[in-house]
This record gives structure tokens, C-alpha cells and sequence, in this order.
């Protein structure tokens, strides 16, 4: 039966050289009695390691295929549909291992704060986003203003984690089809279904190298040209999106 006070967390992740097996492993137990209910998409090309140590926790897990991140998104959001939940916390993987880690007194907190809003962005403090590399800082501080723009508040919108009612997530569902979901989902609950939109910054969603870093070779060029590519989608997709 479905529960208007269940949150149930969603979470993906692509990690073909294991390197969050350890901690995870270390956390499993604190995330597993976080939420009644846990789903995750992970891709085909994770560790075969990491998918069996998921498979023998509490998590719903669905293995799909590696094409990027708004299809895994939406594939564990379409997941935790299944279930029972009347809400959903969504955070990157890697971010709620970092979150776990570091600061779980505000992982908690923020989870009571969650039906408090149809939808909750989810942001950085400066402190936290200060953490990132400088070409995330930089090119995500021109999305944010747009985003900011286009819901007139003030938001950091490219951190990786949110929270929905079920009605906004049924919402999404139905009309999420765009290239990233940052601007996107947001924008669908804001103008498609006419919901509340709240904001909250929080410390966790800060950055470790290891953790959250990319795991291939990449010149220093590129990846400011990939940072710059995500924030024309995200933003484009915020300025689109229900009109």
C-alpha cells in the first residue's frame, strides 16, 4: 500500500573499475536503514564485483544499458515508481557515498525536510561547491544563473540530488525526454504540472577526487569543453522545457 511518508531513495551509477566497492561496503548498513525503500540503475559495464555486493543488500537493482545519464535517471525513477513510496530522494551515487561519509547528521535532517515541497533542488553550500574542480565551478555558475533566472529564485541546480512527491514523479515520467534532467525535471514540475518548487543547500554534496572524479584520461581542455557542452544542454533544457 502506498505511503504519502515513505521517502524512498533512487540512485545510479556507472563504475566500471569498482572503486566505490569499499565504501559502499563500509556504508551499506547506514544507507539501508536511511529508507524503506532503495532502487538503483546501474550500467552493465560496472564492475561485476561492485553489481554483486549491491545485489546482496537491501537495494532494488535493474542493470542497464550505458546511455548516460538521464536514461539511467529516468530508468530508476520509472523503477521506484514500483514501489510504495509517496516520496523519492535522488542523488548520484557517488554523491551518496561522499554524503554518507561525511556528513550524515545532515543527510538525515534533510530527508525529514523532503515532503515539505512537490520538488526539492537540491544545492551546494559555497563551501561544498568550492570543492569542485574550477571548470565545474566556473561553467555550472552560468547554468545556475539561468536556472535561477527561469524560476526566479536562487538555486544551484547541477549538483546531483533532489526530492519529489510521487505526483511530480508521475509527471516526469511522462514527459522527461530531454539529453540531461538537472534543468529539465525541475521545469516539469514547475510549468507542465504547476507544483511547488522549494530550494535547500546543503554541506554533503561536496567533492573528493577519488570519489567523485571522472575515471578516464582527459586533457585539461576537454574538460572544460565537456563541463561547458553539459551547461548548454542543462541550461537550454531549463529554458525550453514546458513552453
Amino acid at each position: 500500500m502506498m505511503s504519502i511518508h515513505k521517502i524512498g531513495l533512487l540512485t545510479v551509477t556507472h563504475d566500471p573499475l569498482g572503486k566505490n566497492i569499499d565504501l559502499f561496503k563500509r556504508l551499506k548498513k547506514v544507507i539501508e536503514d536511511l529508507y524503506p525503500e532503495l532502487y538503483m540503475a546501474i550500467s552493465e559495464e560496472s564492475s561485476i564485483k561492485l553489481i554483486r555486493e549491491i545485489e546482496n543488500s537491501n537495494f532494488n537493482i535493474k542493470i542497464i544499458p550505458k546511455k548516460g545519464a538521464a536514461f539511467a535517471r529516468r530508468a530508476v525513477l520509472n523503477f521506484g515508481l514500483t514501489g510504495e513510496c509517496g516520496f523519492y530522494h535522488y542523488v548520484d551515487f557517488d554523491r551518496l557515498l561522499t554524503w554518507a561519509n561525511n556528513h550524515l547528521v545532515e543527510l538525515k535532517e534533510l530527508k525529514k525536510m523532503l515532503t515539505n515541497q512537490d520538488y526539492m533542488i537540491i544545492g551546494r553550500t559555497e563551501r561544498a561547491m568550492n570543492t569542485h574542480p574550477v571548470e565545474w565551478i566556473e561553467t555550472e555558475r552560468i547554468t545556475n544563473k539561468i536556472c535561477s533566472i527561469e524560476l526566479s529564485m536562487d538555486v544551484d541546480i547541477t549538483a546531483g540530488s533532489c526530492g519529489f512527491s510521487r505526483e511530480s514523479a508521475e509527471y516526469i515520467h511522462k514527459y522527461s525526454n530531454d539529453k540531461m534532467t538537472d534543468g529539465e525535471w525541475p521545469m516539469i514540475v514547475d510549468r507542465m504540472a504547476d507544483l511547488r518548487i522549494g530550494y535547500i543547500a546543503v554541506e554533503g554534496l561536496e567533492y573528493f577526487e577519488e570519489i567523485n572524479g571522472i575515471s578516464r584520461p582527459i586533457s585539461d581542455s576537454e574538460k572544460w569543453l565537456d563541463r561547458l557542452r553539459l551547461s548548454l544542454i542543462i541550461s537550454e533544457s531549463a529554458i525550453k522545457t514546458g513552453r
